[in-house]
């Protein structure tokens, strides 16, 4: 195995490590810090590929010149009839995101962009996801697993609210935060493939 990894992960991320150790990727972990605040009038697919390119952008630059490979970043939201929802800040508000999602399909986005020497190559994922009824005892419960913390919606569709979603529309993998059929795009236009023997 080559010193160096196929790529970096501009991401502390456990679930977007675990998507790449799937399809066989040889990475390593920077973590740069970007700051996430959606812009006045920016989309919400906008905002998830600025902030994808931002972080892949900056995570190139903590890389030493002579160990430079090829960048990922990405960033993911949930988005609710066109509103951004962002990470609970505390226990009232990952609550309140769940009853706003009961009942109801929003909107998962993730972009993703590969940042190299000369270029980079972005794509995006959109999927429906549509939750059943919740209900208050139900999103208390939730919320004590720990489970929505750090989650965009204030949920984790791997985790314990796989029991919230009726059914999806679109990449399971973009929903826990990496779509795989656009990252292996986007990797074998850089001659990285997957799944190697």
């Amino acid at each position: 195995m080559s010193l160096l990894p196929d790529i970096y992960l501009a991401s502390r991320s456990p679930r977007r490590q675990e998507l790449l150790d799937q399809i066989k990727i040889h990475y390593q972990v920077v973590v740069p810090e970007v700051p996430e605040q959606q812009q006045p009038m920016e989309s919400p697919e906008d905002y998830v590929c600025r902030l994808a390119l931002s972080k892949a952008q900056a995570g190139w630059a903590m890389i030493p010149a002579t160990e430079k490979r090829p960048v990922l970043g990405a960033d993911t939201v949930v988005v609710l009839d066109g509103t951004v929802m962002e990470k609970p800040r505390d226990r009232d508000e990952g609550i309140a995101m769940l009853a706003a999602l009961s009942g109801k399909t929003h909107q998962v986005i993730t972009g993703i962009a590969l940042v190299t020497e000369s270029d980079y190559d972005s794509a995006l994922s959109v999927s429906q996801v549509y939750f059943r009824q919740i209900s208050e005892q139900e999103r208390a419960a939730y919320w004590a697993t720990g489970e929505p913390v750090d989650k965009a919606g204030g949920y984790a569709i791997q985790g314990v609210a796989a029991a919230f979603v009726e059914r999806i529309e679109g990449s399971y993998s973009g929903i826990v935060g990496l779509p795989l059929f656009e990252l292996t795009n986007l990797l074998t236009r850089q001659t990285i493939h997957t799944i190697k023997l």
